[in-house]
């Protein structure tokens, strides 16, 4: 099995290809190790031996036309087949991570869970992501096949950190509500703010304040010359984020991996404080995470870099699907609303799987 990656950045015109022809990818055991690395990074949640950080070495890298956005794409809506054993393993779950939240022993827990999806007839993954490719041309997508982690699909609107050295950026996106079909328009190529207007409740608004808050301390510890603009409302496929952007200078173009090792995982995927609910994640959470609401992308220290949370994904099996989604829970969370954020969130992938 050979190991690639194909990707195209938000509201890009091409597709490129990186394939590693001999061997497989590195083996990396600690994000700092990414320090003066290049390649295409593919990082789990949380590291561990079956989930290190892959580097696929880029032996050949090819360049391809993006395939045209689906403008219709906004009216579709996927069927969904609720699991019985799945809704009450979240439940159970929700209940687990709801009573710490009311302990005040987190400000915020993220909560994720997967869905099998059983197929009957074999689509090849790069018609999948020339499918995501169509669907979804505000965000990054994906494909990442390696023989240790297997083959992932992602369509994920959320930067880790990105940049042309010196210069680099990330955000904070946290907050989720799904457009109705009065909502939907056209995507406007080259921007990231949603030109509907939305009115935000509490929930979301604070949950949204602490992931910024987060993510300008941490950056705080590396740059300067930080500047930021929002939040605003960001749309991504069917659903809309708040978002808040930031810039800032590196001086120095070794340390990335540091930086990351800060930044990953944010409060969008992890919690607050971070190592507390990261450990809370791993020993309580029933569905295991994988490669889910880690991250990915092209690492150039002395280039261009591009590295974006795997949201919006799924691995790919030889006989179906397995989907992943997750909702930040505060102390006021619904469960109800909450499965329904991620089935929201998982219809991103089924529209994939479902649009031939």
């Amino acid at each position: 099995m050979s190991s690639y990656a194909m990707y195209r950045l938000p509201h890009g015109r091409h597709i490129v290809k990186i394939t590693q022809t001999t061997g497989i990818p590195e083996e990396l055991h600690s994000y700092r190790e990414l320090n003066g690395r290049s390649g295409f990074v593919f990082a789990p949640f949380c590291i561990s031996e079956s989930c290190p950080v892959l580097l696929i070495r880029p032996d050949l890298t090819e360049t391809m036309e993006a395939p045209d956005c689906q403008q219709t794409q906004a009216a579709y809506a996927p069927p969904r087949h609720t699991d019985e054993d799945e809704r009450n393993m979240y439940a159970t779950d929700f209940a687990a991570f709801h009573e710490s939240l009311q302990k005040s022993e987190f400000e915020k827990l993220v909560l994720a869970r997967s869905s099998r999806v059983e197929c009957t007839t074999t689509t090849q993954p790069e018609e999948l992501f020339m499918r995501a490719c169509r669907l979804y041309p505000r965000m990054f997508v994906a494909l990442v096949s390696t023989p240790q982690g297997g083959t992932w699909l992602m369509a994920t609107p959320e930067i880790l950190l990105s940049g042309d050295a010196p210069i680099f950026s990330t955000m904070a996106l946290a907050g989720t509500m799904r457009l109705d079909d009065s909502q939907l328009g056209f995507d406007t190529p080259g921007s990231a703010q949603c030109n509907t207007t939305i009115e935000w409740d509490d929930k979301n608004t604070r949950e949204q304040a602490y992931v910024a808050s987060y993510i300008r301390d941490r950056i705080g510890r590396f740059a300067y010359n930080i500047s930021s603009k929002g939040p605003y409302t960001a749309r991504a496929g069917r659903l809309v984020h708040l978002r808040t952007d930031f810039t800032f200078t590196l001086d120095d173009m070794n340390i990335l991996g540091d930086v990351i090792d800060s930044l990953h995982p944010t409060p969008a995927v992890c919690g607050i404080p971070k190592d507390e609910a990261r450990d809370f994640i791993m020993s309580n959470e029933s569905a295991g995470r994988g490669y889910y609401s880690g991250f990915s992308g092209p690492l150039q220290p002395d280039g261009a870099t591009r590295l974006f949370v795997s949201l919006r994904c799924m691995s790919i099996c030889d006989n179906g699907y397995r989907l992943y989604a997750g909702g930040g829970l505060l102390r006021e969370s619904d469960e109800q609303h909450e499965w329904e954020e991620t089935e929201c969130k998982m219809d991103t992938m089924r529209c994939v799987i479902n649009n031939d």
